[in-house]
């Protein structure tokens, strides 16, 4: 074929004609100097760091939606699953991701469970790590995100390491707001990327020890203008990522659209293009092809450097997507699952006023765009010696169930008996919203106005085993979640149309006020992001990494 090809390793771009054969770039011919009647050939684009899982689809289905935005491969932490099924589920993400024409590089799990403060359904061990790194399959050590077992050389945190250095393969990071001496030493280890700064500064020290700087924007954490600036100074320590993207955010857009928000800011092309296209190719040593000649066919086809409008995605050689419609099939798979709870009753959810006077209260405080939550001190909303919700006050309940084991189990019998806790900012004025994709443990997590409503936001997704879910005005909604209660093989499109119907209603009936109420939902269950969170053990201090009471 005869196109402009875009060299970014040499940032020039020349009329050429293009020779494939075999899913390899056999020659590239230079013709003559940039063209601007041709379109563009570059590298495809790759997802430096995400889950999945967050999608809410199988690999198979997200490959679907991710080429037509010109992504031919991601770098994918499949811990998600491996919380609810262990290593089953890692080989389920390795074995469907197969299934389909595109460059999955799935990771090691470093942290199943995240914490010992949760119960998660499975347990990865540093001999069942070092047993992943070990094949082909697996590309790296994924996020660490107990950055203080490795600052305080925990043995297992320290053997999963060594089993990383051991198999040549890098180690990923994740310490949000870590710095000064614990930063360093922390990096000092071997880690190698860090995806979770929220400010310039913190990121700028993390640079200075060595860590390159993923910059993120996902459907709920978005980091992209707090650390954008670093592309200038730091080219080649920069990638991008999205983390966590639902459905119908993936079909919007992916990586090319933090590209073309780049160039709006008049950052340079070359530099941008190698964070969006290089970097984490030769970082993670991925079997992409960045258009050299004996490379893999990995590329996309642009219209031109200003629109940057994705016209095709080739993978190997195979067109994958034209013309902004996906070509890669549209396949179903198994449904692995781990799901043991019993329903639930409106008197389950009753927090009861224990000290009689006028408490007040902790609340968690959700923040938009952000991971992070803040806690704040309330009056309680006391009626008949139970504290219930405020909605006037947008201080609603909040509550985790543990999805995995009976309440009448022997060994564990108040696993059925849900954590209850007091949350801001979600705005809900009626009904609740519920999911099982709740991270990082998966566990029901409910906000909700009313006992009534909790209740049945979570009952449908007992019923179902998984799902996310919407109650109120007289309407039940569910998305179900069959695979693991957190993804589902249906058609992509499919359900991202009907999340964008479920989120509508949540924002438009019930009134919540979050751009992403179901992505933040997921995330008020992640403790190991401060400062206040709910597990299915209790509420959570991040900061101090303890439990403490609701009730001051």
């Amino acid at each position: 074929m005869k196109i402009n090809v875009v060299n970014i390793f040499e940032k020039t771009i020349s009329e050429a004609e293009l020779h494939i054969a075999d899913g390899i770039i056999k020659k590239i011919n230079i013709t003559g100097p940039e063209n601007p009647s041709l379109p563009y050939a570059m590298p495809g684009f790759t997802d430096a760091h995400v889950h999945i899982e967050s999608s809410m689809l199988t690999p198979a289905q997200f490959a679907r939606l991710a080429v037509v935005h010109g992504t031919v491969s991601t770098v994918s932490d499949p811990h998600e699953i491996g919380n609810v099924l262990g290593v089953e589920g890692v080989e389920f993400m390795i074995t469907d991701g197969k299934r389909v024409p595109f460059k999955f590089c799935f990771g090691a799990p470093s942290c199943v469970p995240a914490t010992v403060f949760e119960t998660a359904g499975a347990v990865i061990d540093a001999d069942q790590v070092g047993q992943l790194l070990a094949i082909d399959d697996i590309g790296y050590l994924a996020e660490v995100m107990n950055f203080p077992g490795v600052i305080n050389e925990d043995p297992d945190m320290m053997a999963k390491i060594n089993w990383a250095k051991h198999y040549s393969k890098v180690v990923d990071g994740h310490a949000p707001g870590l710095r000064g001496e614990a930063a360093r030493k922390y990096a000092s280890h071997g880690i190698t990327t860090d995806h979770e700064c929220f400010t310039y500064d913190e990121a700028r020290e993390k640079i200075d020890y060595g860590v390159k700087i993923l910059i993120r924007e996902g459907s709920a954490a978005r980091n992209f203008e707090a650390l954008i600036p670093l592309i200038a100074e730091f080219p080649e320590m920069i990638m991008f990522c999205s983390d966590d993207k639902h459905p119908d955010n993936l079909v919007a857009g992916h990586i090319n659209v933090l590209v073309k928000r780049a160039l709006a800011h008049g950052y340079d092309i070359w530099n941008i293009l190698f964070a969006a296209c290089i970097n984490p190719v030769l970082h993670y040593s991925l079997p992409v092809g960045l258009l050299r000649e004996n490379d893999p066919a990995d590329l996309i086809i642009i219209d031109n450097l200003s629109d940057f409008n994705v016209k095709e995605t080739w993978i190997n050689g195979a067109l994958v997507a034209k013309d902004s419609i996906s070509l890669i099939p549209n396949l179903q798979s198994a449904h692995p699952n781990r799901f043991v709870c019993e329903p639930k009753t409106a008197a389950d959810f009753i927090y009861k006023n224990e000290n009689k006077s006028e408490p007040q209260i902790r609340v968690i405080e959700a923040l938009e765009g952000q991971l992070i939550t803040n806690e704040i001190i309330a009056n309680a909303n006391v009626q008949n010696d139970v504290i219930s919700a405020d909605p006037d006050n947008d201080i609603l309940k909040i509550t985790v169930i543990n999805r995995y084991e009976n309440a009448n189990s022997s060994d564990r019998p108040a696993a059925g008996r849900p954590a209850i806790a007091f949350i801001k900012n979600f705005g809900l004025k009626k009904g609740a919203i519920a999911s099982s994709v709740a991270h990082d443990s998966h566990n029901i997590i409910c906000v909700g106005c009313d006992d009534e409503s909790i209740a049945m936001a979570v009952n449908v997704i007992i019923e179902a085993k998984g799902g996310i879910s919407a109650v109120g005005n007289g309407k039940t909604h569910l998305i179900p979640l069959p695979i693991a209660g957190i993804m589902t093989d249906s058609d992509g499109y499919e359900i991202a149309a009907a999340y964008t119907f479920l989120d509508n209603f949540v924002k438009e009936e019930l009134l919540s006020t979050l751009q992403s109420p179901f992505m933040t939902l997921s995330f008020m269950a992640l403790l190991v992001i401060p400062r206040l969170k709910l597990s299915d053990k209790g509420l959570f201090d991040g900061e101090n990494f303890k439990f403490v009471p609701v009730s001051l």
